[in-house]
C-alpha cells in the first residue's frame, strides 16, 4: 500500500449575478442593488479566497442572460445585464494576493489581439494569478452587435448542418487560442533592458512577429504587452461534448465539464485524454473540473426546502447543464471524494445563491474537506499556475 497521501482537491467557485439559480435576486442576502458595483465583486472573491480556493471564473457575455441557449427572452423578473468580466477581475485583483481571477471571454466576435493584452495586463495587475474562460457565441443577435458577420442559426436538433457550424465555431475558438499565446510569448522575457546609460529600453530582437495565419483571421503582432508574469496565463473552456472537448485538449489548461454521475465522469475524462493524445499533448498536464450547482444548508432538508421556495418564485423547477446537488456540506464533500476516482481533478462550484451557498462554501465545505486531509490549509503558491501545479512554460520564441 502506498504512504503517498493523496492530491488535496482544487476547488473553483463560478460567480454569475447573483447567483446560478434565476430567483437568487430576490434572496433576502443577494445584494441585488450592489449587482453593478465594484464592492459587490469584491467581496465575493476575497470570501473565495478566505476560503483557500484556487480560483474564481467570472461569467460574461454579448448579450443579455436569457432563459434560452441561442434566443433572447423578454423576461423582467431574472437578472438581466452585467459588468464586464476582465473588467471585474482587475478591479478585484489588487485587493487579493492568492486566489486565481479567471474572466470569461467570447472569442467569435472579439480580436486576439486585444484579449491577449487585457489577459496579460490582468497577470500584471495580480502578480500571476490571471486566466481566462474562452467561450463561443452561436446567438445570431449577438452576430448583430458588430455587424461585420453572420453567424448560422444553429438548431435545436443535432443534424449535420449544426454540427458543421458548431464544429467551426470551435475550431476558430481553438485558432483564437493559438494567436493569444504566440502573443504572449511574442516578447522574451528579457526583452525589457531599460538601461538607462545607453537610453536603451528594449532588445528590438527580441520581441517576435507570430504572423498567425488561420481560417478566418490573420495577426501579425507582436503584442505591445511584455510577456506576461506567468509566461502564459491559464487557460479554460467549459466543455459539454466531443466538439468541445477537442478544444480543451488542444489549447486548454482546464476544461469544465458537466457529467451527471461517477460512470458518465470516467467516460468523459477518458474521451478528452485521448483527444489529448490526438493533439500531441498527451505528456503535458490538463486538469479537468466536474461543475456542480450547489445548494447547501446544515440541516437536512433545509436545502432542498430552499430550492423549492426559489422555484416556486421563478416559476418553473429549476434545471441545468451540470449536476445539482442539494444537501449539506458533508454530503457534498463525500460525493466530491467519490466522484475523484472518476479522474477528475477538481470542481469548479456554481453557488445557487452567492450570498449564502458561497459562505457555506469557503465555511463549511472547506473545513469539512480539511478534516478530511482532502484540501488545503494554506496558499502554496503566489500564481495561478503554482497552485493548479503548472510550470513556467518557456518562451517559443526564445533562442
Amino acid at each position: 500500500m502506498s504512504s503517498t497521501p493523496p492530491t488535496p482537491l482544487r476547488l473553483a467557485v463560478a460567480l454569475d449575478g447573483t447567483g446560478w439559480h434565476p430567483a437568487s435576486w430576490r434572496e433576502p442576502v443577494a445584494r441585488p442593488r450592489d449587482l453593478f458595483t465594484a464592492g459587490y465583486w469584491a467581496d465575493l472573491v476575497t470570501e473565495a479566497e478566505r476560503g483557500l480556493l484556487d480560483f474564481v471564473t467570472v461569467e460574461d457575455g454579448l448579450g443579455p442572460q436569457s432563459a434560452h441557449s441561442l434566443e433572447p427572452d423578454d423576461r423582467t423578473d431574472q437578472v438581466r445585464g452585467r459588468l464586464d468580466a476582465v473588467l471585474i477581475a482587475s478591479r478585484v485583483a489588487p485587493l487579493t494576493r492568492h486566489i486565481g481571477l479567471v474572466p470569461t471571454a467570447v472569442v467569435t466576435h472579439t480580436e486576439p489581439f486585444h484579449l491577449s493584452k487585457a489577459i496579460a495586463t490582468l497577470d500584471y495587475v495580480s502578480d500571476g494569478r490571471a486566466g481566462v474562460r474562452v467561450q463561443v457565441s452561436a446567438r445570431p443577435n449577438e452576430a448583430a452587435h458588430f455587424g461585420r458577420r453572420t453567424v448560422p442559426r444553429i438548431d435545436a436538433h443535432d443534424g449535420p448542418a449544426t454540427r458543421e457550424a458548431v464544429t467551426d465555431l470551435f475550431d476558430e475558438a481553438a485558432d483564437y487560442v493559438e494567436a493569444v499565446r504566440r502573443l504572449w510569448d511574442s516578447w522574451e522575457d528579457d526583452a525589457e533592458i531599460r538601461d538607462t546609460a545607453t537610453g536603451r529600453f528594449v532588445d528590438r530582437d527580441k520581441l517576435h512577429y507570430i504572423d498567425f495565419e488561420g481560417r478566418h483571421f490573420s495577426v501579425r503582432g507582436p503584442s505591445i504587452t511584455p510577456r506576461p508574469p506567468q509566461g502564459q496565463p491559464v487557460v479554460s473552456a467549459l466543455a459539454h461534448q466531443s466538439v468541445p472537448y477537442r478544444l480543451v485538449a488542444r489549447q486548454g489548461d482546464i476544461g469544465y465539464v458537466t457529467p451527471h454521475g461517477a460512470g458518465q465522469a470516467r467516460t468523459v475524462v477518458a474521451e478528452i485524454r485521448a483527444e489529448q493524445e490526438a493533439a500531441g499533448r498527451a505528456g503535458q498536464p490538463l486538469h479537468v473540473f466536474a461543475d456542480l450547482v450547489v445548494f447547501l444548508d446544515d440541516a437536512p432538508g433545509a436545502a432542498a426546502a430552499r430550492r423549492e421556495r426559489l422555484d416556486a418564485l421563478a416559476g418553473e423547477p429549476y434545471t441545468s447543464d451540470a449536476a445539482v446537488f442539494t444537501g449539506t456540506p458533508a454530503a457534498l464533500a463525500d460525493l466530491l471524494q467519490e466522484w475523484r476516482s472518476a479522474g477528475l481533478t477538481g470542481y469548479r462550484l456554481r453557488p445557487a445563491v452567492l450570498g449564502h451557498d458561497l459562505p457555506a462554501i469557503t465555511r463549511k465545505l472547506v473545513p469539512e474537506l480539511q478534516r478530511r486531509g482532502a484540501f488545503r490549509l494554506a496558499y502554496e503558491a503566489d500564481t495561478l499556475r503554482g497552485l493548479l501545479g503548472l510550470a513556467r512554460p518557456a518562451n517559443r520564441y526564445a533562442a
